[in-house]
């Protein structure tokens, strides 16, 4: 029993190191004076180069907060309605809408971003910022569908029919039980649209227009002039407004299970 706790303990241990060293590494490193690998002593030279010298950088932050947060909530939205119908309501054709719906979360995001590329041209759609957030918002939603079918799959619908017998409509029971019931769900969805729009890549690569630069495009252009220091300092940043989105989570997911 020992040995087994502690190959156990060995395994933990090295998958922590496996994830976090690089972080380490990557935060001491933003407070390196020197542009190389080699450590030229403490500094927030970089720190004070991406606050006050980098406003084409931060321009691709905000682009990539606003389509992050625009097509999170649309996604949420869409995505949560279309979860509540295909677990509540019996209908033709309703195993081929859940097929078709979950079909974008194998298919290979290139093969996206041509499809939608060739939409966006077909309909005469000039590429621009609006076009990122349509892309980011049609490739979150299944993934909200997912995370809301699932929590929908653990709900007594039985709840539902109670509020019937009781006088609710419709809009009630979908108001004040199915959206409180599933909101760790609608939550997780929203969470996690944020955050696969913020580090997309791919699909926005080939439905971006002139002047729509999000953070993971600008970013690819400037590691092919070599990679600047600043990037440590912006992802110490981004690390710690992850970490606090996370504990802010958390927070309101103990919330509502007390509730």
């Amino acid at each position: 029993m020992n040995s087994k706790r502690g190959f156990s303990s060995v395994v933990f241990t090295l998958v922590v190191l496996f994830f976090y060293l690089p972080l380490v590494i990557l935060i001491l490193f933003s407070f390196n004076h020197s542009k190389t690998m080699s450590w030229g002593g403490l500094s927030f030279r970089w720190y004070e180069e991406l606050f006050f010298h980098s406003r084409t950088l931060w321009n691709s932050v905000f682009n990539s907060v606003i389509v992050a947060l625009s097509s999170g909530l649309i996604s949420t939205i869409v995505g949560t309605l279309g979860a509540v119908g295909i677990s509540w309501y019996d209908f033709r054709g309703k195993r081929m809408l859940q097929v078709a719906g979950f079909l974008p979360l194998i298919l290979p995001e290139i093969i996206i971003g041509v499809s939608l590329l060739i939409f966006f041209a077909g309909i005469k759609l000039k590429l621009s910022l609006f076009t990122v957030f349509l892309a980011h918002t049609t490739f979150n939603i299944p993934f909200v569908l997912l995370m809301v079918t699932a929590r929908l799959e653990e709900f007594d619908f039985s709840i539902v029919e109670a509020a019937y017998d009781l006088g609710a409509r419709e809009i009630d029971a979908l108001l004040r039980i199915i959206i409180p019931l599933a909101f760790p769900g609608i939550l997780s969805g929203f969470l996690i649209a944020v955050t696969l729009s913020l580090e997309d890549f791919v699909i926005t690569f080939f439905v971006a227009g002139p002047g729509a630069s999000t953070l993971p495009l600008h970013v690819y252009s400037m590691i092919r002039f070599g990679v600047s220091p600043v990037i440590n300092a912006l992802s110490v940043v981004i690390i710690a407004a992850t970490a606090v989105l996370a504990l802010s989570a958390g927070n309101v997911f103990k919330y509502i299970v007390r509730k």
